[in-house]
C-alpha cells in the first residue's frame, strides 16, 4: 500500500508532493476528507506514538496552551481525531513503512523507500 497524508494549503506538502514521485499513491488531503480512528490506529501501529504524530508547531497547540501541559498518548490521539492541524504533515506510507513530517531526514528516507 502507498499512500500520503496532506494538506493541500500547506506550502511544504505541495513542495514535497512536486519532489517525490507520487505515482500509484492513494492521496489523502486531510481537511477535505478527515482522517478516521481507523486511519489513525494504523499510523500508531506503524510510528508506536501518537506523539510522534502530532504536530507541535501548530498554531492551535499554542494558542489553545497545550505546550504547558502534559499530554498522554490519549490525549494526542483526542486531538488529533478532532482537528486535522494536529497531524504533522506530510504522512506517508509506503509497504508498511511511515514517514512522518518533512525534515530532510525523512524525506531522504522516504526517497531511498521509493
Amino acid at each position: 500500500m502507498k499512500k500520503v497524508y496532506f494538506l493541500q494549503t500547506c506550502d511544504t506538502c505541495k513542495r514535497i508532493l512536486k519532489e517525490v514521485n507520487t505515482e500509484g499513491f492513494e492521496l489523502q488531503e486531510i481537511k477535505s476528507n478527515n482522517i478516521t480512528e481507523t486511519q489513525l490506529e494504523e499510523m500508531y501501529a506503524l510510528s508506536g506514538s501518537y506523539e510522534a504524530l502530532f504536530n507541535k508547531r501548530a498554531r492551535l497547540y499554542k494558542s489553545m496552551g497545550l505546550k504547558n501541559q502534559d499530554l498522554s498518548e490519549t490525549d494526542y490521539k483526542r486531538y488529533l481525531l478532532k482537528e486535522y492541524t494536529f497531524l504533522k504533515r506530510p504522512v506517508f506510507i509506503v509497504e508498511g513503512k511511515i514517514f512522518i513530517g518533512n525534515s530532510k531526514k525523512v524525506i531522504e528516507s522516504l526517497k531511498e523507500a521509493l
